[in-house]
């Protein structure tokens, strides 16, 4: 079976999950529930950063490969 990192990696499902996950295991390792928080916040936004560049390259692909390169 072979992943699609393209459609994980922008998918909002993945990085909410991984987010919840890592938060959980924070406060599972005695951490502040502050700290997970700040945590699962800077993954979150990670995740929309590089949602949205994968998705602006794949755009950018498909518009050069119909000829409208720029």
């Amino acid at each position: 079976m072979k992943i699609d990192w393209k459609r994980k990696l922008t998918s909002r499902k993945f990085w909410v999950a991984l987010a919840g996950f890592v938060s959980g295991l924070i406060v599972l390792a005695n951490g502040t529930q502050e700290t997970a928080d700040k945590i699962s916040g800077a993954i979150l936004s990670g995740g929309a950063v590089v949602g949205y560049v994968i998705g602006e390259g794949l755009a950018d692909s498909a518009n050069t490969k119909d000829g409208d390169e720029k």
